[in-house]
Parts: C-alpha cells; sequence; structure tokens
C-alpha cells in the first residue's frame, strides 16, 4: 500500500514539474514576443521619424533648385549657396536634381520647321545593376549613348566602363562620391574628387574624360562653394560640362512609370535642335529599363537623330562656362 501512495505521489510531483516547466516556457515565450515586439515598435518609429525628415529635406531642396531654374529661365540672377550644406550633414547624392525639365531656350537652339532633331541620351549614377541591360538594348538598336558615371572599384563595375568604352559610348564623369555633402563641402573637395575618378577612369578604361556633370546641375542650390569656382575649374580643366534640356523624370523620387518617361522625352525634344536627355542608370531605374527600347524606337521613327556626346554637339548650360573668367 505504502508503495502504491509513493508512485502516486512520485507522479503528482513529476507533473507538477512538468506543468511548472510548461508555464515558464509559456511565461519565456511571452515575454521574448512582448521584448521584440517593443524593440520592432521602437525600430520603425526611429525609422519613420528618419525618413520623414529626409523626404521633408528633398522637398525643400526640389523646391529651391526648381525656383533657381525658374530664375534661370526669366534671366535673374541665381543666388549661390542659399542652401548650403554643413559639415557632416547628409544629403542624398542620388535624385536631387530638377523634377522636371526648365530647359534652356537659347535662341541658336531652338527648334523650326524642317529641323532634324539631335537627341543626346544621358545616364547618370551608373555603373549599377542595370547597366548591361542597357548596353544590350542600345547596342540591339546601335544607338550610342553617355555615361555620366561615378567611381565604383569593384570587378563588374570596370568591366563596365570598359565596356562602355568599348561599344563607342561616350564616357562622362559624374563626381567620384556622388555625394553632395563631400563634393560641394569646398572647392578642395570638389578638386579632389573630380581628379580622383579623372585618373580613376583613366587607369581603368586608357580613356581621359573630357565631359563631366555636376550632381544638381550647374545651378544647384547645395553648393558650399559657389559654382562659378567650380565651373572656373573645370575650364582650367579643359572639361566640358553638360546640364540638360530634355529630362526622363527617372529621378526615384519622381517615381514616373515607363509611359511617362517615354512621353517626357519625345514632347520635349520637339522645342529644340539639340537636346540633351537627362537619364538615371541607378539601382532604382528599373523603369528607365523598361522605357528605354520603345522610347528609342519612337525617337528613330520620329527621324530624330540619337548621338553620344562629342565636340561637335551643342553644349547646354544653365550656367555658361564661357561667361565665367
Amino acid at each position: 500500500m505504502q508503495d502504491k501512495e509513493s508512485e502516486i505521489l512520485r507522479n503528482q510531483r513529476r507533473r507538477r514539474k512538468r506543468i511548472g516547466k510548461l508555464k515558464n516556457a509559456i511565461m519565456l515565450t511571452i515575454l521574448g514576443w512582448l521584448v521584440l515586439s517593443m524593440v520592432l515598435v521602437i525600430f520603425l518609429l526611429v525609422r519613420t521619424i528618419s525618413l520623414e525628415q529626409k523626404v521633408d529635406g528633398l522637398l525643400q531642396q526640389l523646391g529651391d533648385q526648381e525656383a533657381a531654374l525658374q530664375k534661370m529661365q526669366e534671366g535673374e540672377p541665381d543666388e549661390q549657396g542659399s542652401t548650403q550644406i554643413s559639415e557632416g550633414t547628409e544629403v542624398p547624392e542620388e535624385n536631387l536634381t530638377p523634377p522636371a525639365a526648365a530647359g534652356i531656350a537659347d535662341a541658336e537652339n531652338l527648334a523650326e520647321e524642317g529641323d532634324v532633331h539631335k537627341v543626346c541620351l544621358t545616364f547618370d549614377d551608373g555603373p549599377s545593376e542595370n547597366t548591361a541591360e542597357i548596353l544590350d538594348i542600345l547596342a540591339q538598336y546601335d544607338v550610342k549613348a553617355t555615361f555620366f558615371v561615378s567611381g565604383k572599384e569593384d570587378e563588374e563595375s570596370q568591366a563596365l566602363y570598359r565596356r562602355i568604352v568599348e561599344e563607342g559610348h561616350t564616357l562622362g564623369m559624374h563626381s567620384y562620391a556622388n555625394k553632395y555633402n563631400v563634393i560641394y563641402q569646398s572647392k578642395a573637395a570638389f578638386e579632389e574628387d573630380y581628379r580622383h575618378l579623372r585618373d580613376y577612369l583613366y587607369e581603368v578604361t586608357g580613356v581621359e574624360c573630357r565631359y563631366y556633370r555636376f550632381p544638381g546641375g550647374s545651378s544647384n542650390q547645395v553648393s558650399n562653394v559657389a559654382m562659378s569656382e567650380l565651373i572656373g575649374f573645370l575650364n582650367e580643366q579643359n572639361t566640358v560640362y553638360y546640364d540638360w534640356n530634355v529630362s526622363a523624370g527617372d529621378a526615384a523620387l519622381a517615381a514616373f512609370t515607363s509611359d511617362e518617361i517615354i512621353r517626357n522625352v519625345t514632347e520635349d525634344i520637339q522645342k529644340y535642335k539639340t537636346s540633351v536627355v537627362l537619364m538615371h542608370d541607378s539601382a532604382d531605374s528599373s523603369a528607365t529599363v523598361e522605357a528605354l527600347g520603345p522610347l528609342i524606337e519612337t525617337l528613330l521613327g520620329s527621324g530624330a537623330e540619337i548621338l553620344p556626346i562629342d565636340e561637335d554637339t551643342q553644349v547646354i548650360q544653365y550656367v555658361k562656362a564661357d561667361s565665367i573668367g
């Protein structure tokens, strides 16, 4: 009898232990989920605040640049430094370009009836994961373009630099760092970035790049140094910089569809004898890749000539290089 009672007691103790362990496991699981949920909530809150600040900054910068471009059209002087960057300030390096092309209405470049439209397709920010496909499409139509590239030292990017040159496209510079708070911090910083990219591209491709595009354009409002000083430096280097008079609207912030990109370009090129089209070659440029083939077909079908930038190309500049002493 005693043995039976002892066995019952032992079973009861074991059962209580199992129940206790199960309770502890449940409590630990609940506690873990609560802690994880709190961490996720805090992380999402911080990210939301950060993204809101970045969006506010981008909208402000875009508004400032659009106003500056409007002044350029109206013949008003461009006041430099109205939105300068301070040391340590993070300014997004990509997509801080005007949301649409204000255009440069040089009288000699306005199209007249019967003119053949010359179109220069230019791609900023590459190389990227989309560069090879862009090059494939250009090769399919036997069309040459211009790539304003940044500095990337991985083997795949180096191969893409070489492919751009080998396939007859124009290789231009878009700054090594492609970060506003780096290249526009001072004149010395800009010069160092320029020389770094120029020498690097020569080392990789054997090409001495002669063309440059300022991130944000020559009338950008984020530089800590007057753009006239940077333009003067490029003049000393015998480097020609190009802005644009037609924008595809394919910056990530704008998020236009491929159909909208095609429409943006085809409508605006009708205004000019020579159109320099701003497009982007970045990880966010899937719509650009999708639009490129149909855009080329539309341009060629209209009788336009698609050409790379070279020494014979009409220079398109918001701030004229020859106005800088």
